[in-house]
């Protein structure tokens, strides 16, 4: 492997990740569904546990609650688990651990418990696996004070924030794309972190701000460099990286240059992380705006099975440029 790196997909950036935390430091460990001796539904633990003992890398049972319940216990007496829930939609099950105790020990003892807890999950549409196995609800995570919520797209920035996310004193819902696990990107020979709370522009513009992450990101830079080639239209497309803490000032300085908004993202429109993003702009910042802002977001309907229906359902580079279009008139 070169200084500059290699293309690795997304699961082996996430599998590098934990594998460099774990002999980093001993107190990182792995506990979820088919994680250990299967390897991970999707790969990103395959090799662990015969690297790391089955002390360290546990296969559980299948109760998403018993799951995110040891991990709160666990990281309050000291040690860094990192816990893979197969589905997002299972975090549900999950969520009273999460959101009712992980997120709020350290704010009831005073500070005098830490709950360094990370939770993996995989979401999204786009595979077929329709309503219940389907979903984005990286809203619901970030509606609770004491939680922080990473939503990577590229293999690069998702090693990196894994790394800054397991040793953060604080819980992490870090949330992938079950679609995007082979999604190839450049990942560099050297071990990296990025700060939680830091978005990344990446494509500069001038007409338009363009805010996505996840999958949908792609959407959104293939919509950037469409629009740039056949109309002219120069677009800075922001990846946040983190929703929460959110990194609301890099939006800001691009909407000085642009005046221009469109939020593309998965998850439903009605009480959505696009929706917060332009309302704190509407409160505090509106004299930005030179003409009203856009979402492109997944229709407001559980996730069909049938092929057709479920691409129809979801936000594409064409719904985007679309909207794109729109705001600048």
């Amino acid at each position: 492997m070169s200084d500059q790196g290699r293309e690795v997909v997304f699961a082996q950036a996430i599998r590098t990740a934990l594998r460099e935390e774990m002999k980093r430091d001993e107190s990182v460990i792995l506990w979820g569904q088919d994680i250990g001796v299967y390897g991970g539904v999707y790969g990103a633990t395959t090799g662990l546990q015969r690297e790391f003992g089955k002390e360290r890398v546990r296969d559980a049972p299948i109760s998403e609650m018993a799951i995110a319940g040891l991990a709160v216990g666990s990281a309050i007496l000291g040690m860094r688990p990192v816990v893979e829930i197969m589905y997002a939609d299972f975090l549900m099950h999950a969520s009273d651990a999460i959101a009712n105790q992980a997120a709020k020990w350290r704010y009831m003892s005073g500070g005098q418990f830490k709950v360094p807890a990370v939770f993996r999950s995989p979401g999204g549409g786009g595979s077929g696996y329709a309503a219940q196995h389907s979903q984005n609800i990286e809203a619901w995570f970030c509606h609770i004070p004491g939680l922080k919520v990473v939503c990577p797209c590229m293999p690069r920035d998702a090693r990196a924030l894994l790394k800054t996310a397991i040793r953060d004193d604080n819980p992490v819902v870090f949330l992938e794309h079950k679609s995007h696990y082979t999604h190839r990107g450049p990942m560099p020979k050297e071990e990296e972190t990025l700060p939680l709370g830091k978005a990344d522009v990446k494509r500069q513009g001038s007409d338009v701000t363009l805010v996505s992450w996840s999958r949908t990101l792609l959407w959104a830079l293939e919509a950037a460099e469409r629009l740039q080639d056949e109309e002219g239209v120069s677009v800075e497309v922001i990846d946040p990286l983190t929703l929460r803490p959110l990194d609301l000032d890099c939006i800001l300085e691009s909407l000085g240059k642009t005046g221009r908004l469109v939020i593309a993202h998965e998850s439903h429109a009605f009480c959505g992380v696009g929706g917060e993003i332009i309302a704190q702009i509407a409160e505090n910042h509106l004299d930005l705006l030179k003409a009203p802002p856009k979402r492109v977001c997944a229709v407001p309907c559980p996730l069909p099975y049938s092929e057709p229906l479920e691409k129809a359902a979801l936000p594409d580079a064409d719904n985007i440029a679309a909207a794109i279009r729109k705001v600048v008139g």
